[in-house]
């Protein structure tokens, strides 16, 4: 397959914020980065094996994009990791606000929404019945 890999492309309104929730919050590493006039305006970002970019556009003039509504609206992404427990424990640790685990699919689901409205879910594999929902936080 010629086909390698599948990266979003998130349009984000404030790049410090979105550097703050991404990499400070849920612990993603900076791979490339494009700064023109010193301005941190794109970056590439990976988290274990899996990767994302962000890039704040200007809102007028030459390359300007405005959102009609919310950047994020109706966009979710999926990572499938080793242990969706861990990383809600990891980014409740970080400030970040995510949502109580729950089974659903036959996997623990915690879901994040970053400053632009992005959804994101990060799923694992577990054997625990359907709709099972995480009591107390883990160690």
């Amino acid at each position: 397959m010629n086909v390698k890999q599948a990266v979003p492309f998130f349009k984000v309104s404030d790049m410090k914020a979105s550097i703050r929730f991404y990499v400070d919050g849920l612990g993603c590493e900076i791979g490339q980065k494009w700064e023109p006039d010193g301005q941190l305006r794109w970056c590439w970002l990976k988290l274990g094996e899996a990767a994302l970019m962000l890039q704040q556009f200007p809102t007028s003039g030459q390359d300007s994009w405005t959102p009609s509504g919310e950047a994020g609206e109706g966009v979710t992404v999926v990572f499938i990791c080793e242990d969706a427990l861990q990383l809600f424990n990891e980014f409740r640790a970080r400030g970040l606000e995510a949502s109580r685990p729950f089974v659903s699919n036959g996997m623990w689901l915690t879901s994040l929404t970053d400053p632009d409205g992005y959804k994101l879910d990060f799923e694992s594999d577990t054997d625990v019945p359907e709709g099972t929902r995480l009591e107390g936080e883990q160690g």
